[in-house]
Parts: structure tokens; sequence; C-alpha cells
């Protein structure tokens, strides 16, 4: 869960009253937020850096609070206070709109085709007549680079620009040009540089350095000019110094470039609410309405509880559905369920009373769950190494996601739904490659499949999968832990209501050496010896076999 910091006595201010430690641990709780810890600048330095470090930082009290992940609106001073008031009712639920400028056109952001190489996405939109003072414009700045490492994983997604309107005109360009090309003087540097010196330069920061790798290898990088040809960012590394904002700024332009739209337009949603209650004029997007079914003794409590939330809602006429506005600060309600969550969190959950269940039942183990274990145990008996792999990018051992996986631009392991156990597998013999021969490894766990039949468009589906890596194949191993497998599940070799196996082409597996499984008269996987291509892949340098089926046939 991400942990917001926020000053106790500036929050007590914003919220109108002040509470103790405990009053206000216990309305984060039925808020549903967590107070995690009450602490300071100097105390934090010191406990990590030592005391002579911590001489002279700041004793002013901090409170550390843990909020949902999905919940960027609770993300800075501003989202919390609002939220907790409207939840305590000492304000109403906002309604969200959009201001037109009254003097001028709207400003338009021209995304050119150059940018599909690199990021093909923008958004933008600008905040007039604000007024920062020093603690309004530490959160804006923080509140960017909470979402820079949270919604926008570090910038992969999304990055965010900001800039100082009254510098800059527009119309604004983004495009993509190649380094050599963009040349700009960038924030809080004295002089220009080239997008190559720049690389060089940041490689040694201690803060960009994180982000280079993004586009360092593109042949063109992301950059946005105004109607000048003055240089405002070179997206996702920095912005340009010549349109960065201070206290004095009046009017800011957000842009938001992404390789996600979905997600950019939740960040630029995310900036613009947060920080409209200090404009003249707010500025904010239209809401969108969301209808559910509950009972209709209870519509007009619950629709009390939601507005609580910052959810507006109204019972309609015929008293039976409640009509509920979605903000955009609200990006997290994707469902009808999300919406009865925030009604139970409203309720309080302390106040639900405690019941006796009407009906009676004994647990017991999901089948599928103890065939799993049961299996398990007998392949670890059969001399083989139990494997828990994490989400690995499954084009990697040749497997076509458009035939039965499901599409994924993310390159990070823990951000991929899988669709085959092998490649975890695979990576998991790389990273013991200089263990004693041979080696042994399975897993017994779930993949995803499409499955336009279900409401998510996707189904798990429970796999055995095992490798055997040695000088040799070992198609004879594999092949015998087949034999086993179907054995401790009393099913007989041969046709009809038995198993056999049949010659099948496979990419993954190398020609003449891949055979599919049949067990009941159904195809349940494959065996045989992998590609020497898939192996390369794993930077492997011996042959290796590999079993995989569906276990969940035998239910």
């Amino acid at each position: 869960m991400p942990t917001v910091s926020v000053k106790r006595d500036l929050l007590f201010h914003a919220l109108g009253r002040t509470y103790t430690d405990e009053e206000f641990d216990e309305l984060c709780f039925e808020f549903g937020l967590e107070l995690d810890e009450i602490t300071s600048e100097k105390d934090i330095i010191s406990r990590e850096q030592g005391d002579t470090k911590a001489e002279g930082a700041s004793d002013v009290i901090l409170y550390k609070i843990d909020v949902p992940a999905n919940r960027y609106d609770l993300l800075c001073l501003e989202g919390l206070v609002r939220g907790l008031q409207v939840f305590k009712q000492k304000m109403e639920a906002p309604r969200y709109r959009r201001v037109s400028p009254a003097s001028s056109e709207p400003q338009r952001l021209v995304i050119t085709e150059e940018t599909t190489a690199v990021r093909p996405h923008a958004v933008a939109a600008v905040l007039r007549n604000i007024t920062f003072t020093q603690e309004r414009y530490d959160s804006f700045i923080e509140l960017q680079e909470k979402l820079h490492q949270n919604v926008c994983r570090k910038r992969t997604l999304v990055a965010i620009g900001t800039h100082d309107l009254d510098t800059i005109s527009g119309p604004f360009t983004y495009t993509a040009k190649p380094p050599g090309d963009i040349r700009f003087k960038p924030l809080n540097q004295a002089k220009e540089y080239t997008a190559q010196e720049l690389m060089s330069l940041y490689k040694t920061d201690s803060h960009l350095r994180h982000y280079l790798h993004i586009i360092e290898d593109e042949a063109v990088y992301p950059v946005i000019y105004d109607s000048n040809g003055i240089v405002l960012s070179m997206p996702p590394i920095i912005n340009g110094d010549h349109s960065k904002i201070s206290l004095n700024t009046k009017n800011v332009f957000i842009e938001c470039t992404a390789t996600d739209l979905t997600k950019a337009k939740i960040v630029l949603d995310m900036m613009v609410t947060m920080f409209c209650e200090y404009c003249y004029l707010p500025m904010f997007n239209v809401c969108n309405a969301l209808m559910f079914v509950i009972p209709s003794e209870s519509t007009e409590h619950i629709a009390q509880l939601l507005t609580k939330m910052c959810l507006r809602s109204e019972v309609m006429s015929d008293g039976e559905q409640i009509e509920v506005e979605i903000p955009p600060t609200r990006s997290d309600v994707i469902h009808a369920c999300d919406i009865m969550e925030d009604a139970a969190m409203a309720y309080g959950f302390n106040n639900i009373p405690r019941t006796t269940p009407r009906t009676y039942t004994i647990a017991n183990q999901l089948p599928l769950n103890k065939l799993s274990e049961l299996l398990r145990q007998d392949l670890a008996a059969a001399g083989f190494t139990e494997a828990l792999t994490f989400r690995v990018l499954c084009d990697w051992v040749g497997v076509s996601e458009a035939g039965g996986g499901v599409n994924s631009s993310a390159r990070l392991f823990h951000q991929v739904a899988r669709t085959t156990l092998l490649s975890g597998l695979l990576k998991t013999v790389a990273a013991n490659r200089k263990m004693p021969l041979p080696l042994r490894l399975f897993e017994i766990s779930d993949v995803v499949l499409k499955d336009e039949s279900k409401d998510v468009g996707a189904r798990n589906n429970r796999r055995l999968c095992a490798v055997y890596y040695n000088k040799s194949p070992g198609f004879e191993v594999i092949h015998g832990l087949m034999d086993r497998v179907m054995q401790l599940l009393e099913i007989k070799p041969g046709q009809g209501n038995g198993y056999h196996i049949q010659a099948a082409d496979d990419s993954t597996f190398f020609p003449g050496r891949c055979a599919e499984i049949f067990a009941c008269g159904k195809s349940i996987g494959r065996l045989g010896v992998l590609h020497p291509d898939v192996i390369n892949r794993f930077e492997l340098t011996m042959p290796c076999s590999a079993l995989d089926i569906d276990i969940e046939h035998f239910l």
C-alpha cells in the first residue's frame, strides 16, 4: 500500500479541527485507511542516518498514512482532506465540470505520427487562475512523484509534465525526433544540451538515471514544442527550464505522455481534480453515471452512505435503483461491487451486527486444490523438485498469444498474466544451471487463458508442467513421469477411456520430437524435446525435455 506523509498541523487546519492521535487513528480506520506511523523529519533522519545528520532537521509532526493502492485520489493532502470532509459530512461531494477559458480559445496539443514509434499517446489540461503557497506547491510536486511511482510505473506507462502557461504559447506539438536534432536548456541547468548529451549527463544523476532506459535505445525521442519552437519537455526524462513553474505561476499547463492511454487519462484527472480547488474557477471533467439494484427498503440510506464516499447518489423514481455518479477522482470504481464496498465502508464494518449464519456448513478443501497437493507430493517422490515461478512472457517459448493467451504490452514479469508455466521453469533452470546435473523441476499452478464466455474475458486453468535438463534430452524420463501421473490418476493406457500419445507439430518443440497427450478422448497437453531456439533464448546450452498437461480435466 502507498504511504502518504502529511504534516499533522496542516492536516488538522484543513480539516477544521484537531484530533488526538487515537481519534485520528479511529477516523482513518472508519474511512478504510491506516495511520501507520507518527514521526517527524528529524526522527526519520536520526533513525536512518544517525543523530549527527539529524541536527537542524524539522521537528514538525508527520502522519504516515497507508492508503489503498487503487485510490490515487488520496495520495496528496488535498484529496485526503476532501475525502475525509465528505465522509464526515462537513462538505458535499464535489461535482466536477470542465470550464472553457473566458477570454481565449482552448489550448490544443497536436500529436504527430512520429510518436507511434516510441510513446504514442498524450493528453493535456490547463489549471487557470491558480494560487500557490509553499505548502500547496510542495504538495503539487509531491503528487506528481507519487503518481510516477504508482500508477505511472516509474514513468514507463505515463510521464507528467507541468509548465507555466504564461511563458509559452500554443498550439503545442508532441512529436518525436532523432536525439541529435533535439536541443534545449533542461530544468535547473545553465546551458543547452542535445538529447544525446543529456542522456550522458544524467547517467550519474541519482534521480533521473533510473528513467533513461525507457527511451535511450530508441531511434527517436519524444519531445513537446510550443508554437515558437520552445521545448517544453523531453518525456519521460526532463522538462525544459524555460517553462518551469514557481510560486508565482497563475496558469499551469499539464501534459501527460504515455504508452497506456487509459492510465494517462487517470493521471491527468488526478492532477486536475486535486488542485482545482485553488483555482478562481474550478476546472473539472464531466462525470459518468452507473446504476445498480439493491433492496428497496435500504435505498435511501445506501444513497446517503455512498454520497459520504464522494459518490453522489440519488434514489430513482422506481424506488428500487440508485443512480451513482462516478467522479474522475475515482478511477478505482469499475464494477458495481466497488460501489457496494464503499457503501459498507461508510456504514462502518464495526457497526455490522454479529449474527449466527443461517446455514451450517463444514469446510472442505476444493477438489482441484486437493488433487494438486496430492500430485505435488508424488512428483517430489519421483525425484522432481517443485518450483514456484513468477509470471513470465510466453513469447520466449514460441507460444502465440493470439491463440489462447492474454495480450499485454507490459515488459515486466510481475505485470503479465502468464499463459504457460514452461517459460517460468526454464528461467529457473537458467538461474540454476551451475547446479549439478540433471535438473528435474516441476510446477503445478494456474495460467490465464482467453475465454469470451467469462465476464472478464479470461479464465484460470490449472496445469502441471515439468522439465528435465541434462547432457542428453531425456525424453524417456519425461515420458516416464507422464506415465506415473496417469497411474496416480488411475487412467490406463489405451484408446477411448484410457490415455495415449500421438505425433504433433509445435514450434516450442523440436520437429519430430513432440507428442500430443490424449486422455479419455480429449487432448490434455504435450510432451517432447524443446526446440534449440527456445533453449537458446534462456541462455541454456544443453537439451531439455518438457511435459505440460491440463489437470482440471481429471476432476
